[in-house]
């Protein structure tokens, strides 16, 4: 099973989280590309697409990664623990460090849908999603 097929299943079955938004709708993770960073040993970056549904979004997680957010389509609201909230349309982007707690993900439409492009530079060893509190 794939580390993008586990990071689904992760924000399915998240119980560590209770929280309103183990309600919403889950994303779809589509993975684009994994490459191991030669000039970074034990390093690499991955690249996926996330598709928030109407409504939908995450349960409080971390990555252990630098998160860079570009969102492509719709409209989403992303926010990290001591941070404030922020709403981005196409063509805005997010970052999220690897100490950060990512307390809020979740489209900002509950009759459109939202896609964003995530890269994620992390150790390999890392997982790319770990349920937070």
């Amino acid at each position: 099973m794939s580390i993008f097929r586990l990071f689904a299943l992760a924000l399915l079955f998240t119980t560590g989280a209770a929280s309103a938004d183990q309600a919403l709708p889950h994303p779809q993770v589509t993975e684009l590309m994994t490459k191991a960073l030669a000039d970074y040993p034990g390093k690499e970056a991955v690249l996926i697409t996330v598709e928030y549904p109407p409504g939908g979004g995450d349960p409080v997680h971390r990555h252990d990664a630098h998160g860079f957010i570009y969102v492509l389509e719709g409209s989403i609201v992303m926010g990290v623990r001591g941070g404030e909230s922020v709403t981005l349309k196409p063509g805005q982007t997010f970052y999220e460090g690897p100490d950060d707690v990512h307390t809020i993900g979740r489209n900002a439409s509950k009759t459109e849908p939202a896609k964003f492009l995530v890269m994620l530079l992390k150790h390999k060893e890392k997982p790319i999603f770990t349920p937070a509190q």
